[in-house]
C-alpha cells in the first residue's frame, strides 16, 4: 500500500452500518451480535470508521463505563484491514479516541481487552502508555489462546495523590473509560478481542 493516502474518520451510520459488519467480520476472530451494532448506531462520537483514500478500510468503536468511583472508556473495537495497516490509520483511530476522553475531562482510564499471543496489538497500545493490568482466563469462547489481557492507560491521578501533591493538581490529564466485564475487543490489526455483543 502506497503511504500518504488520506485518512479520514467518519461517523457511522444506517448507510454505512453494514460495511461495519463487513470489516467487523474480515478484521476480528469473534462475531458480534445485532444489539453490538444498534448500540454502536447511538454511539456518536465513540464509534468512527476509518477511511483511506475513501475506501472504509478500519472502525475504532467505543463506549463509556460508569460505577459509583470511576468513568472508564472501553474499546471494544479497534481493528484495520491488514493491507492498510502501518499507514498510520491504527494512530489516527486511537487519537480520535484520546480526543474524546479529553473534552469529556473526567474519564479515569482507557482500557481494552486483547488476545494473550496478539503481539502486534499489545505492542501497539503499549506505544501510548498502555499496560497489562492482568489476564483474563477463558475470555474467548470459541478461539484460542482463549486468554485476553486487559490493557488500561490511566488518565487522571488518583484525587488522593492531587491533594498530596500540588503540582499533579495543576496537570493537564488525558482522560478515558473501560469497562470491568468481560466484554469488549480492541484488538489492532489482527486484533483478536471481544466487544460488548462478541458472541464466541
Amino acid at each position: 500500500m502506497v503511504r500518504g493516502g488520506r485518512i479520514e474518520l467518519g461517523d457511522v451510520t444506517p448507510h454505512n452500518i453494514k460495511q461495519l459488519k463487513r470489516l467487523n467480520q474480515v478484521v476480528f476472530p469473534v462475531s458480534y451480535n445485532d444489539k453490538f451494532y444498534k448500540d454502536v448506531l447511538e454511539a456518536g462520537e465513540l464509534a468512527k470508521l476509518a477511511f483511506y483514500n475513501d475506501i472504509v478500510v478500519g472502525a475504532v468503536c467505543c463506549r463509556v463505563d460508569v460505577t459509583e468511583k470511576t468513568r472508564k472508556l472501553y474499546i471494544m473495537t479497534l481493528g484495520c484491514l491488514a493491507p492498510y495497516r502501518r499507514l498510520g490509520i491504527g494512530n489516527k483511530m486511537l487519537e480520535h479516541v484520546f480526543k474524546i476522553c479529553d473534552k469529556d475531562g473526567n474519564i479515569d482510564s482507557i482500557f481494552l481487552h486483547v488476545q494473550v499471543n496478539n503481539d502486534q496489538a499489545i505492542d501497539f497500545y503499549k506505544r501510548f502508555s498502555f499496560e497489562i493490568k492482568e489476564t483474563k482466563e477463558h475470555y474467548y469462547k470459541r478461539i484460542e489462546p482463549a486468554d485476553a489481557y486487559v490493557l488500561e492507560k490511566t488518565l487522571k491521578k488518583e484525587a488522593s495523590d492531587k491533594e498530596n501533591d500540588p503540582a499533579a493538581a495543576n496537570e493537564v490529564t488525558e482522560s478515558s473509560e473501560g469497562a470491568q466485564t468481560e466484554e469488549g475487543a480492541g484488538g489492532i490489526d489482527t486484533g483478536a478481542t471481544r466487544g460488548n455483543g462478541a458472541s464466541q
